[in-house]
This record gives structure tokens, sequence and C-alpha cells, in this order.
């Protein structure tokens, strides 16, 4: 009997097979590409930075939890078919705006009211200015140069981009820019901290471990890296060396905790992406009618979907009626459930609940 295994199947299953998880494979590569990424940008390692060797171990611990979490996360069914299908999906015209909304503007959160969408957008950029500066400085896939005096050669990856004045703007600019983050997430924070004091459901609902130690921590860490600056311009340097690791430790600490716990929505948000294209794609081809009041509520494909996750997870909500629990609407579905346990068809009442188009 000759073999029907394709070469490219072998291969990727000889792979596959070198490793004893996803988990281990994306570690692997992933390291592998850093180290290549870093022996070309440090020029074959002649230039590294010891005093960040810190940020660059909490960074990988980090990429091994969020590879974690993410593979854990992907493996679901209901994950595996937003994935695959936003991946085929990825090359939409309507992507980049989706994308703009979802990761640089937040228009979603407007809906919740400005103050919210304030405080985000000052958290959210805050912190993406911060990792655009530190991580490429961490792996020295960017820094500076002084061969002539007074002008900064900057140097990425490995390659000399430009000169600029040590006293310039662009200089200046490059100085501050992790105070400028630190500033806007201070800010950020303490709206989100003020909010929550105030808002009665919020003070409810959230808890400190998940709701209020993540503020804490980009609150701590922004603190600390504004007072090295206050040290080193104002102090000359007092308490320095001290600062900056208790800096360094806060960092670290925070990077190791991100992908577990409430800030590990961050590295997740390009997903979004993905879920908001499926609904806009597949809700312009054909909607499902609810069996019950006849309102067109999610796709055809969303709904097929759902029963299908719900059968691989030996979940069946098929009723005597003749129809599946995942084609009724929401305020359908809510008085199905009453109807069950009453007795009384209320399901089939005509009535409009008073929150079925509630925002926020």
């Amino acid at each position: 009997m000759q073999s029907t295994i394709s070469p490219a199947n072998q291969t990727e299953h000889s792979i596959n097979s070198a490793f004893a998880s996803h988990f281990a494979k994306s570690m692997f590569f992933t390291i592998v590409g850093l180290a290549i990424l870093v022996f070309i940008g440090t020029r074959m390692f002649s230039h590294i930075d010891l005093n960040l060797y810190g940020y660059m171990v909490g960074t990988i611990v980090f990429i091994g939890g969020f590879f974690y979490r993410f593979i854990a996360w992907g493996e679901r069914p209901p994950t595996k078919i937003i994935i695959k299908k936003g991946l085929k999906l990825l090359f939409r015209k309507k992507t980049v705006k989706t994308a703009v909304n979802h990761l640089a503007i937040y228009d979603f959160i407007k809906k919740r009211g400005f103050y919210r969408w304030l405080q985000h957008v000052l958290i959210g950029w805050g912190c993406i200015l911060a990792c655009l500066v530190t991580f490429p400085l961490v792996f020295s896939w960017m820094y500076f140069t002084m061969a002539d005096n007074g002008y900064y050669t900057v140097v990425v990856m490995g390659m000399d981009v430009i000169k600029v004045k040590a006293d310039g703007i662009i200089a200046w600019l490059s100085y501050n820019a992790l105070n400028i983050s630190a500033i806007m997430v201070i800010t950020g924070v303490c709206m989100a901290l003020y909010r929550r004091m105030k808002n009665m459901q919020a003070r409810a609902e959230q808890k400190f471990i998940y709701d209020l130690l993540p503020l804490y921590l980009l609150l701590f860490i922004s603190v600390t890296g504004l007072l090295l600056t206050v040290q080193n311009v104002f102090l000359a340097g007092f308490l320095q060396p001290q600062m900056s690791l208790i800096h360094q430790f806060s960092v670290i600490v925070t990077l190791i905790y991100l992908p577990f716990g409430k800030l590990a929505h961050i590295p997740f948000r390009p997903m979004s992406v993905f879920a908001r294209n499926y609904r806009e794609h597949y809700g312009e081809q054909h909607m499902k009618e609810c069996k019950v009041c006849g309102n067109h509520f999610v796709s055809v494909e969303q709904s097929n979907d759902v029963i299908q996750v719900l059968d691989v997870n030996d979940i069946h909500f098929n009723m005597e009626d003749g129809f599946n629990l995942a084609e009724l609407c929401l305020p359908c579905r809510r008085k199905y459930r009453i109807s069950r346990f009453s007795g009384i068809p209320t399901h089939q009442v005509k009535h409009k609940e008073a929150n079925q188009n509630a925002r926020g």
C-alpha cells in the first residue's frame, strides 16, 4: 500500500513532533527570532546595554506567559472559528477602518461616554508609546552614538539612520518620550481610579486583584519612571541607582503578571478586528430570523456556528417546539426560558422589552 501523505504534511508532522506542545514550538521560534534580530541590531552583539538585561528577561517571560494564555484560549472551539474565518476575511476593504476604530482611536468606547474614552486613549497610547521606545532599546534594535561632538547618530537595526543635534527638538522628544508616556498613563489611571471610586456600579462589581491592582501597577511604574528624571535633573542623581532598580523591578513584575490578569486584553485586542469582520461580512450576506418573533438578530453563519460549537461541547438546546434555543433572539430566548418554568407560553407574547435596544 502506497503512502498518501504529501511531503508538505510529512514536513509539518516532523516539525511538530520535535516539540512537546504548541507552546514549546512557539516559544522556541520566538526566542530564536529575537536572538537573530538582536544579533543584527547589535552588530553581532558588539553593542549590548547590560543595564537593560532585567527588562529583556522580563519580556521573554511575558512572551512565554502570553503564548501560554493565547494558545489555551485559541484551542477553544468558538475561538478557533473566529480565528480561522477572521484570517480569511483579513483583507476586506473595511479591515483598515475597523482596525483604526478598535486599535487606534477606540471609537467603540465613545458609546460609554467621553470620559471613559479619554481615559482609555491616555492609558492605551501612553503604554503603546512606552513600548515603542522601551523594547527597541532593550533588545538594542535602536540606540544612539556620538561620533561628532554635539550630534547623536541614531542607529536602527545596526544601520546609521540619521544624525540629530544633541540639543534639538528630535533629541528632546527622544529623551522625554518615556516621560510623556508616563504623564499620559498617570492621567488616565487617575481618571480610572476616580471613576471607580465615584461610580456606584463600578464600586459594587470591582475586585481589588482584578480591577484595581493593574491600575496601581501602571501608576507605580509611571511614577518611579518620572522620579528617575527628577533625580537626574534636579537632584544631581541622588539615589538614582536605587530608584532605577525599583523601577526595573516594577516593570518586570508587571510584565510577568500581564498575560494572566485584566491587562491581558491589551495584547489580545487585535482579535477584536477578526470578530468585527466576522459579524459584518456574514451579516451582509444573510441574516437569521428569530423562530418566534421573526426579527433578524444575527447572521445565519453565526447562528449555525453557535449550534456547531454547542454540539462539539456536547451541549444541546434542541427544544420540543422544533427549534434550537440559539435560533431565538435574546428577548425571545429569555421569555422562552420563563415559559419553561411557568408553563405559560410567554415567548409568544409580542411585547418588546424596555431595554431591548439599550446601548453601552
